[in-house]
């Protein structure tokens, strides 16, 4: 008997290094799951909205956002620890550049109409996170977009796109209305949430839960919907 799909949809954003390993975990768990097949769908987020198109360093950017340097060392040991079991190198370098990501994300909402958007998510998060591209020049989102055969010229204007700005805009209003206000963010079957990027183990419970019984083998029976013994 035909299983029914499982629908993932994640809500995160390139900014967020919590995403990077969420995905992870939630990619371990679909290799361990065994049940009904899973959908996953990866949708947009901004934690910094307003943050400048010229981006922000890093210590211009932690400064402003906690305060203290020296109060986001712990901060940053964790997430190392946490990326390096994931097969993540975090690399919170002098290099890093905090950018505004809109740009990322309206050329993610194309690359999801052309079948690709899962593998430029993790692309762009390694560029962010480990490589330290600075993915606020067109010249660098240029480079990485040729890795997909895309041209300069249409990177260019996917990220000029108005339309496509304010689609990514109404997509991340959509998921604040339904209460998202952290990333990353996984909603199950349109129904259950799970917040945080949680262990494997978690995933697999809840594709436990919700997945439809498969049946072995069919006899006679009476169906409730038409009445038919």
């Amino acid at each position: 008997m035909q299983k029914e799909t499982i629908k993932v949809d994640v809500v995160s954003d390139v900014a967020c290094p919590w995403c990077y390993v969420g995905k992870r975990r939630l990619e371990t768990a679909l290799t361990q799951w065994k049940g009904a097949p899973v959908e996953v769908t990866w949708h947009p987020y901004q934690l910094d909205p307003n943050m400048p198109a010229e981006g922000l360093d890093r210590n211009t950017y932690l400064t402003n956002k906690f305060g203290d340097l020296e109060r986001t060392q712990e901060m940053t040991n964790r997430l190392t620890e946490a990326g390096a079991s994931e097969g993540i190198t975090f690399n919170f370098g002098n290099k890093w550049l905090a950018v505004n990501t809109l740009p990322l994300h309206q050329l993610l909402h194309i690359a999801g109409e052309e079948g690709f958007r899962d593998q430029l998510k993790e692309r762009f998060l390694k560029a962010y996170f480990d490589e330290n591209l600075h993915l606020n020049k067109p010249e660098v989102l240029s480079t990485i977009m040729s890795e997909y055969e895309w041209d300069a010229a249409k990177t260019a204007k996917i990220i000029a796109d108005e339309n496509i700005a304010y689609a990514v805009k109404q997509e991340i209003a959509h998921y604040q209305q339904l209460g998202v206000t952290g990333v990353p963010f996984f909603i199950i079957n349109d129904k259950y949430g799970i917040s945080g990027a949680q262990p494997a183990s978690v995933f697999l419970e809840a594709f436990a839960q919700v997945s439809p019984i498969e049946v072995l083998s069919e006899g006679d029976s009476c169906d409730s919907d038409t009445g038919i013994c």
